[in-house]
């Protein structure tokens, strides 16, 4: 999950859809699910307060095991999510199942009250950009999906993200998927120590705009670890930030691609963020940590 613009409403304009194609409403919320006693808890659970740390994150050895079991089961908990991705499946059937997996590994799914958020996972449906809250909406043949797992694991959170797609998918839908897909890949790429952050905007936002994507600016990679989110920002587009890549410290990249305009709109619920032209758009989303030689991958399969 990203941090910029949260509380924002941005900009409504018109939508429209493709054709066969309805636009996203909002659907039946079931009740908050239940996390066991015994099972360690984010200090923001009891407060429902979705703090932003200044610090940079930078583990120790002994902490670097911690974060390594919190991101593999992160990414363990998205591979299976995938799995249930199939037309008829409601989003609230998958939040429900990952809810399971994740406590009965003895996590936390860090999403959950975080800011409010009465969830245990994002799923974020076609024009969704990010923070979609699943409920009672079916999916659909032709919809592409992004999940978003965030677990909390021995007081470290570990944050990932995928699309997948429901059946018969639209060339011009698997086409944004793979870009968005291409975008991460090759900002991972330059990624080391004493590295510009800005240099993961750069290379983004070229390869986005060779193939006329739009990139979301209102959303960002983050500084993730004992906190869900802190420093370094890590913004998808052209920028001008300052922070340098430092070995030891983890933090997440997680570029949003938009099929036309790049504006979001807020729902009421203050959390899904839809394109507000109606186009579809997609995410990708690794924890990434910095050795001292280049870099390492801590959410791969």
């Amino acid at each position: 999950m990203g941090r910029r613009g949260l509380a924002e409403l941005i900009n409504v304009g018109k939508q429209r859809r493709d054709p066969g194609r309805e636009l996203l409403k909002p659907g039946q919320l079931s009740p908050r699910l239940d996390v066991p006693a015994n099972i360690q808890r984010p200090p923001y659970v009891d407060t429902g307060e979705n703090p932003w740390i200044e610090d940079i994150q930078v583990h120790t050895k002994d902490e670097l095991k911690k974060m390594k079991a919190a991101c593999r089961l992160g990414a363990e908990v998205r591979e299976f999510a995938g799995t249930l991705v199939k037309s008829g499946v409601t989003t609230d059937e998958i939040d429900k199942a990952v809810h399971k997996m994740i406590i009965e590994n003895g996590a936390y799914p860090s999403p959950l009250t975080y800011g409010g958020f009465p969830k245990s996972v994002c799923t974020s449906v076609n024009e969704c950009i990010c923070h979609g809250i699943p409920d009672s909406r079916c999916l659909e043949d032709g919809d592409i999906i992004n999940i978003d797992v965030t677990v909390y694991l021995n007081g470290y959170h570990g944050d990932t993200s995928k699309m997948f797609l429901v059946g018969n998918v639209s060339e011009k839908a698997q086409d944004l998927c793979r870009v968005t897909k291409h975008c991460l890949d090759e900002a991972i790429k330059l990624c080391g120590p004493g590295v510009p952050i800005k240099e993961v905007g750069k290379v983004i936002h070229g390869i986005a705009d060779k193939h006329k994507y739009g990139v979301v600016r209102e959303f960002v990679g983050h500084g993730v670890g004992r906190h869900f989110h802190s420093m370094p920002t890590v913004p998808h587009c052209r920028n001008s930030e300052q922070s340098i890549m430092t070995p030891g410290q983890t933090f997440t990249i997680e570029p949003m691609l938009t099929e036309r305009g790049v504006k979001g709109r807020m729902w009421r619920d203050n959390w899904t963020v839809v394109t507000t032209d109606g186009g579809l758009s997609a995410q990708y989303e690794h924890t990434i940590y910095i050795t001292e030689n280049g870099h390492e991958v801590l959410t791969l399969p």
